[in-house]
Parts: structure tokens; sequence; C-alpha cells
């Protein structure tokens, strides 16, 4: 056992890396495995001589977030633990990103983690942006944001959000109503999101004067979209044939991002994911980013990130024994 003395110039900052009732102090307490008392503006911190380490340098970096206006949160602290585990505590300064756009309720939107600020960099500096990666890692959330703070900045006249309803033959028409409330529930994700960067109110009023268009991905054949930021949502149900349609609708001054979970797709058994296939189509053309995003880049509840875990974990092994197909020489 060993014990290692931190100074704390200012308390304030404490108060927000431990949390209300000490709850983040208790995360790092558990994960790191340490005793951590707070005594006369000093931080005692005891255990092992590694676990002590790890947990100065957490704090060390949690401090640093606070001093930079950052608000620490449970989600922030896991994170932090994480890269200093892994020895990446150096990257932890560029977690102190700057704010992509404010909420309707005045809530700031910032990449919360290293995979999600690459992501946010590629959207604001590539025409086409993929963004591929599991639940929770905030792949149309940020996406969304960025668009919402192109449009107030006026970069573009419109944001166009669309996914393509994968069920769209024969169980579609069981739901009640007109075409548009048949594949609202589809939608219904994108909607959140706008609603939360705009408001309801602020939402209505675009939506009327066609400044947003939520639409599925069939209604954009035969389009030009010029000035606008488009979103296509939930990409690896997409066709290679829908893909390619998409793709090629592209104006000028227009900004494509297009996200997707290639572990997630719906699509029938013989039909090829058009994100799967774009993926090695356009790696290597100048102007389009791929964004690769991990379970280490989820924001959701911390369930979540262990439950995408033990999923690679479990098919891992099925699909490294999956029989290769080989295609007959003609």
């Amino acid at each position: 056992m060993t014990e290692r003395i931190m100074a704390v110039d200012r308390m304030e900052h404490i108060i927000n890396v431990f949390g209300s009732f000490d709850q983040n102090l208790r995360i790092i307490e558990s994960e790191v495995g340490v005793k951590v008392i707070d005594r006369d503006s000093e931080l005692r911190i005891s255990g092992e001589p590694e676990a002590v380490m790890h947990a100065e340098k957490a704090i060390e970096g949690l401090l640093s977030l606070a001093a930079r206006g950052e608000v620490i949160d449970a989600q922030n602290v896991r994170y932090i633990i994480k890269l200093v585990l892994e020895g990446r505590e150096a990257k932890i300064s560029e977690l102190a990103g700057d704010v992509i756009c404010i909420t309707a309720k005045g809530k700031p939107v910032k990449a919360k983690t290293l995979g999600q600020k690459t992501y946010v960099n590629a959207i604001a500096n590539n025409t086409i942006t993929l963004g591929i990666g599991p639940a929770g890692t905030g792949k149309t959330y940020l996406a969304v944001a960025a668009a919402v703070a192109a449009f107030r900045d006026k970069a573009v006249n419109r944001i166009i959000l669309t996914r393509p309803a994968v069920e769209a033959g024969e169980r579609l028409g069981f739901l009640p109503g007109d075409l548009q409330s048949k594949v609202d529930p589809y939608l219904r994700p994108l909607y959140d999101a706008l609603f939360d960067m705009l408001g309801a109110e602020t939402y209505t009023k675009y939506l009327e004067r066609g400044n947003i268009e939520v639409a599925p991905l069939a209604y954009m054949r035969g389009r030009t979209l010029d000035d606008s930021f488009i979103i296509l949502d939930e990409a690896q149900n997409t066709s290679r044939e829908q893909m390619k349609m998409f793709l090629t609708r592209l104006g000028f001054g227009s900004k494509i991002v297009i996200t997707g979970d290639i572990t997630q797709i719906d699509l029938p058994g013989d039909k090829v994911s058009g994100l799967k296939e774009v993926i090695r189509v356009l790696k290597d053309i100048e102007g389009i980013a791929i964004c690769n995003l991990t379970s280490a880049d989820v924001v959701r509840h911390a369930l979540v990130q262990k439950i995408i875990e033990a999923y690679d974990k479990f098919e891992k092994p099925r699909l490294e024994g999956a029989p290769k197909i080989y295609k007959r020489k003609k």
C-alpha cells in the first residue's frame, strides 16, 4: 500500500470533478481500486502503487478539463480512466473541444470522446463524411448538431434528413394513415434530434418554409440538392443501388454525412449493404472521410458500452469460424 498527496488550488474544480454527493469520486475509487480522502485543500490517494498513479493521473486530467470550463459527468470520468489505463493520458487535453451548437434549452453540444472529436472535425473539413459505429456513439446527434450550426451560420439553405424504410413493403401497409404517417416511425430518431436542437416551434416554422426536410430515402430519387446539409441515417440498410443514387444527389455548396452500424443490418440475406460496399469504393477519394467509432465512444448509459463489448466478444468466434465464400472463375 502507498499514499499520495495532491494539492488542490481551486475547490470549485474539485466539486465539479467529484460530482453531486461525490458520485464521480466513487467511480474513480471503484474503477481504479483506490481510496480518496479530501482534507484541507489536499487529496490523499491510497492503494497499490500502480493504482494510485493511475488515480492521480485521472484526477489531474479531470481537473484540467474542469479548469477549462468542461462539465464533468460519470461518462467523462469513465472515459478519462480508460485513457489513463491505456497509457493515453496525454490525449486528455484534446477533449476540451469547441461547442458545435447550442440546443433549444441552451445546452452546448460538444464531442465527448477522441473518436467523436475526429468525426466532428471530419464533417467540418470534408464534403462527404461516413460515420460508422455502434449504437450510442452520437453519430446521428452530432451530425444533426453540425447541420443546425451550418444552417444558423447561413453556410447552407436547407437541412435534409433521410433514412431507408427497410420494411417499406408488406408490413408498412398495415400501419394507419397516409404515406407520411406510415414512414414517420422510421424517421422518429431524426425528429427527436431536430426537436432537441431547435425546439418544436422553430422546427415547425422551418419545416413549413421548406428549410428542413425529413423524408424516406426513396424521396431523394431524381433530385439535385444544392446548398444543403444532407444526412443519411441508418445507411447500413441501404442497397448498393440506393447508396449510389443518394451519393449522386450531391449538388454545389452541399455537404453529406452518412451514418450507420454495419453490425445491425436488417436487409434480407441476399442483399448487399450499400454502406459496407461504399466504404471500400470511396476509401481513397479526396474530400471523403470515413470515421470508425467504437464502443469506447458510446455516450449513453454505461451498460450500453458493456452490452456492445459483450456482443462483440460473443460474435467474434462465430464470424471467424464462418466458411469463406469463393467466387467461381469464369
